[in-house]
């Protein structure tokens, strides 16, 4: 399997992919260089459902594959990245999470209910990108990542932005924070995305103090996936 290392220097983190006659998949945009002997081959024309797929959910429309033996380094970023390993299983990561991903994980769209979608105010048709099989996969963040495991029954409620993907077997709803109407305009709390177990929850609850820096400046702004 390819080796997938987080590496972080002045205070900027990045991906090293480390291939052995393997394949990875990487978003489109994301390579910084490459060392060995790896090809690197994309489509020239999606197929006509995939784009519209692409476009709906946000995400590039183009996944590169790399395919060899050496090292494929990714772009750094200022936020974070947290590598999963996938046995046999799938998750659903939210908008502009996904990073990278080894060729046995197929990467494909997960639809979110109608009446979800709405109560998240996001268009009817909601995709988010779905992994699924056995195979690591890279995630961006904005800093350290906390996984809950819920029991069943057991649930949690989050604000969005804290929010990194969550294992198919999860049920997902939309709720308002607070429990009467009005409070909703008072709280300073949005919207917030409840999680039903049994399954797990990525959760990004604390940024890295370089992301929230610049995520609050004009210039040099990072990717901000949640940013509304």
């Amino acid at each position: 399997m390819a080796s997938f290392e987080v590496h972080e220097v002045e205070g900027v983190n990045y991906v090293d992919i480390i291939l052995d006659n393997e394949t990875v998949r990487a978003e489109a945009g994301s390579l910084s260089y490459l060392k060995g002997d790896i090809r690197v081959h994309s489509k020239l024309i999606p197929s006509i459902p995939s784009a519209i797929k692409s476009m709906l959910a946000l995400q590039a429309i183009y996944r590169p594959t790399y395919t060899g033996t050496g090292t494929v380094t990714l772009l750094s970023s200022v936020g974070g990245f947290h590598v999963m390993e996938l046995d046999d299983e799938a998750w659903i990561l939210e908008r502009g999470t996904y990073w990278a991903s080894e060729g046995s994980v197929d990467v494909s769209f997960h639809r979110v209910g109608f009446w979800t979608a709405y109560r998240a105010q996001e268009p009817i048709i909601y995709l988010q990108t779905r992994v699924g099989g056995t195979g690591k996969v890279a995630v961006r963040t904005r800093g350290p990542i906390q996984e809950m495991t819920l029991a069943e029954g057991e649930k949690v409620a989050v604000d969005g932005k804290s929010v990194i993907g969550w294992s198919s077997d999860v049920q997902f709803r939309i709720r308002r924070s607070t429990d009467n109407f009005f409070g909703k305009f008072t709280s300073g709390q949005g919207r917030l995305r409840v999680f039903f177990g049994p399954g797990r929850v990525l959760l990004n609850p604390s940024p890295n103090w370089r992301y929230r820096l610049f995520a609050n400046s004009e210039e040099d702004k990072p990717f901000i996936p949640w940013q509304e």
